[in-house]
């Protein structure tokens, strides 16, 4: 698969020590994204997907793993088997993404298959007229953070309940 970077104990892309994957190639080119050099899918570099879950299981104080971007679900299907991967080792898995919850049900199957393994995803395109520092595990005051568990079982979206700023309901 195609990736821009990794960090092996982030602190920021979500609760506890996160393996954050920044996954190569994105549709969505938002005004003023932090991670422009992502876009291009031809940039970044190859890894497996063994290599990435061999790097993710080396450190037993990883509470679970964030995939980020990029757009992780333009490489769907392999960011599926990494999460598979990580959760039968007990790691939980985040994801942030341009599309909203609602197109990636109505998307492909192997981002239906991503978002199911999903335990929190951060959706919807960063816009820069809505950037704020103040807000937790996102950029901009229209992303929402997603119980995707919950929100698959009721078929809505539900916050997170720990998204923990003061606009929270988004």
């Amino acid at each position: 698969m195609r990736i821009a970077s990794y960090i092996q104990d982030s602190i920021v892309d979500g609760p506890g020590l996160r393996f954050t994957l920044f996954t190569q190639g994105c549709p969505h080119r938002c005004p003023g994204c932090h991670n422009p050099q992502t876009h291009d899918p031809g940039g970044g570099s190859e890894m497996s997907v063994g290599e990435i879950v061999g790097l993710i299981l080396k450190n037993p104080l990883t509470d679970g793993v964030t995939f980020s971007g990029g757009e992780p679900f333009a490489q769907a299907e392999d960011c599926a088997a990494i999460a598979r991967a990580v959760r039968a080792k007990g790691l939980d898995v985040w994801a942030y993404s341009g599309y909203t919850f609602e197109q990636l049900l109505a998307g492909t199957d192997g981002m239906r298959e991503l978002l199911s393994l999903c335990d929190v995803l951060v959706d919807g395109p960063f816009v820069l007229a809505e950037r704020s520092l103040s807000l937790r595990w996102r950029g901009s005051a229209n992303q929402r953070v997603i119980d995707v568990p919950r929100s698959l079982a009721e078929g809505r979206a539900v916050l997170f309940e720990s998204q923990g700023d003061k606009d929270a309901g988004a």
